[in-house]
C-alpha cells in the first residue's frame, strides 16, 4: 500500500504575501536600534529565521530573553498594523485547499511566525481548518534553515519525509525542506522565479496558485524531477 502523502505550506510568502510588510517592520525596528542594512541584504539573510535568532545575529548575540521578546512583539505588532489592510490569501490558494481538503491529502502549516501572526493570517482569512497541524516557531528547538519544523510537521501528520511535499518562498525555507529530506515548490512571491529554478531539492517553480490541482502537485511528489 503507498504511504500517505501530504501537503507541507510555510505560511508567510506562501499563504499569504506579506513579506515587504515584515521587512519594512524588521527594518524599522533595527534602525531604531542602531542596526543599518539594505532590504536585499535583510532578506538573503534572515527571512525565514525566528525573530530570536535575527536579533541575536543582527543586534546582540547576548541580548537576555526579556528583551528579545520585547523588541520581537513591537516589530510583530507593527508588521500586523501594516499588513492588516493587505490581508488576503495568495491567488489561487483557496481553490488549491478545498480541492485537497476533497482528495483527502493531509496538510500543515510549517513557519517561524510566533503565535499571534499565525492566528492573525489562518483565523482572519478563515483557513484554520484546512490544517491538521500547525508548527511555528515555539514548537522547535531551530527555525529554518534547519529542519525541525518540516519534521515535525510531517511527524504531526503521520507521514514520512519524502512523502511531503514542501511550498515554500525563502531560500531558507527551501533549505530546511531539502534538509528535511522533502522535495518542494518553490513559490515565486518573494524573489524571482530564475533565481528558484535551480536550488536543489526544489521540484517546480510557480508564481501563485492560480490554476494548480492538487493531483499535479502530488505527481511532483511522485517523480521529484524539475519539469
Amino acid at each position: 500500500m503507498r504511504e500517505s502523502r501530504a501537503f507541507i505550506l510555510d505560511m508567510d510568502g506562501t499563504i499569504v504575501d506579506n513579506i515587504p510588510f515584515h521587512l519594512q517592520s524588521w527594518l524599522a525596528l533595527l534602525t531604531e536600534l542602531g542596526v543599518s542594512i539594505s532590504e536585499d541584504e535583510f532578506m538573503r539573510r534572515m527571512i525565514g529565521k525566528t525573530n530570536a535568532e535575527t536579533l541575536h545575529e543582527m543586534v546582540d548575540p547576548a541580548m537576555p530573553a526579556g528583551q528579545l521578546a520585547e523588541y520581537a512583539e513591537r516589530k510583530e505588532a507593527l508588521y500586523r498594523e501594516l499588513f492588516r489592510p493587505h490581508l488576503r490569501l495568495v491567488p489561487g490558494l483557496d481553490e488549491f485547499l478545498r480541492a485537497a481538503r476533497d482528495l483527502g491529502v493531509p496538510m500543515a502549516v510549517a513557519t517561524s511566525a510566533p503565535p499571534p501572526n499565525i492566528s492573525f493570517v489562518l483565523e482572519g482569512l478563515d483557513i484554520a481548518g484546512y490544517f491538521q497541524a500547525v508548527i511555528g516557531a515555539d514548537r522547535v528547538p531551530r527555525g529554518k534553515p534547519h529542519p525541525d519544523m518540516f519534521l515535525a510537521a510531517a511527524e504531526a501528520l503521520s507521514a514520512a519525509p519524502a512523502r511531503c511535499l514542501v511550498f515554500e518562498d525563502a531560500l531558507m525555507g527551501l533549505e530546511a525542506a531539502r534538509r528535511a529530506g522533502m522535495p518542494s515548490v518553490a513559490v515565486a512571491t518573494t524573489l524571482d522565479a530564475r533565481e528558484l529554478a535551480d536550488v536543489p531539492g526544489v521540484v517546480q517553480v510557480i508564481g501563485d496558485f492560480t490554476g494548480l490541482s492538487p493531483a499535479a502537485a502530488l505527481a511532483w511528489l511522485d517523480s521529484p524531477v524539475k519539469v
